[in-house]
């Protein structure tokens, strides 16, 4: 589903650098160095960027994803976003996409195997730079996520954020060298969680002075907004003079698979819309709540998101 975008059409454009084929295995327990047995296995045609764009799709916003692709499997990738009505271009790259095992015990803890998948040349760096400065121009707000071929440099992520068209706002959802090298061309939001801001700092965030003091530290380097997830805690979103608070609902978790991707889209079409952090925050947790509780989906439920999100409620922190 690629092609024109119809004239002042205006949408939330993701940009997946990294699509990967997801195998998630449940068992009862994981024992390792012994044989398991699988009680189901699901395969998803994924990529944080496209998880994004799917669940935009979902809450009825208008999603567009570009980024890279692979010739010898990219036709799933193709069928499963036209399922969820999702349009796409993308730069083609010769092999496959890499292939990503997640195991989930009786106890809902995830272990997870990632490939490393193919390289790509600089030619394809370009044309993947080239299909976001022109789809970013028709895009409100432009969300760059997930990680990035073998042998693409960390710095990448600056580029294609200065890619992206002055006009639309920037979410970024990535860590590390490559989150500090976006946020140096100004970033309007950004999504750790917290053992993401941790290892992108380099230290241990014991209690909430220590969160904000974090937190804080990434508006210093270029973020306007930053959006911290908890997991079943919850979130902060701080702007650095306002800082507020949304605690989860109390939910069965079956996979947190996503979850982060859930957040990341409802705050996208939040944001988009103009609307306060308040209900940024709101949106993001409840999306990624409904998100956790939906087993067997690669994305969540649109009617379970609003009936959480009506039942969540923001504080000051």
């Amino acid at each position: 589903m690629c092609g024109n975008l119809p004239l002042g059409w205006k949408m939330v454009l993701t940009v997946c650098m990294s699509p990967c084929t997801d195998v998630t295995i449940e068992l009862d327990s994981l024992n390792v160095g012994k044989t398991n047995i699988v009680k189901s296995k699901t395969l998803t045609f994924t990529g944080k960027a496209l998880n994004v764009a799917i669940g935009v799709t979902r809450l009825g916003g208008d999603a567009y994803t570009t980024g890279l692709m692979y010739n010898e499997n990219g036709y799933m990738f193709e069928n499963a976003l036209d399922k969820e009505g999702v349009p796409f271009t993308f730069a083609w790259n010769k092999g496959r996409a890499r292939e990503n095992y997640k195991f989930i015990d009786n106890r809902s803890m995830l272990t997870e195997v990632n490939d490393v998948g193919e390289e790509i040349g600089k030619e394809k760096e370009e044309e993947v730079l080239g299909l976001v400065r022109m789809l970013s121009s028709r895009s409100g707000v432009t969300v760059l996520s997930g990680g990035l071929p073998r042998g693409v440099d960390d710095s990448y992520y600056g580029k294609l954020a200065s890619a992206v068209d002055s006009r639309a706002k920037k979410i970024v959802d990535a860590s590390g060298k490559r989150m500090f090298s976006a946020l140096e061309t100004g970033v309007d939001l950004v999504k750790p969680n917290l053992e993401e801001l941790e290892n992108t700092l380099g230290r241990r965030i014991a209690d909430k002075e220590e969160m904000l003091s974090a937190c804080y530290e990434l508006l210093d380097r270029g973020a306007k907004m930053v959006l911290l997830s908890l997991g079943k805690k919850g979130a902060v979103i701080t702007d650095g003079m306002r800082n507020y608070y949304c605690k989860s609902l109390n939910v069965a978790v079956n996979s947190t698979v996503g979850a982060g991707d859930s957040m990341v889209a409802a705050a996208a079409i939040k944001l988009e819309q103009g609307a306060p952090m308040q209900d940024i925050l709101r949106a993001g947790v409840a999306a990624g709540t409904a998100r956790v509780i939906n087993a067997g989906q690669l994305s969540f439920l649109k009617e379970k998101y609003m009936e959480i999100f009506t039942n969540l409620h923001v504080s000051s922190f």
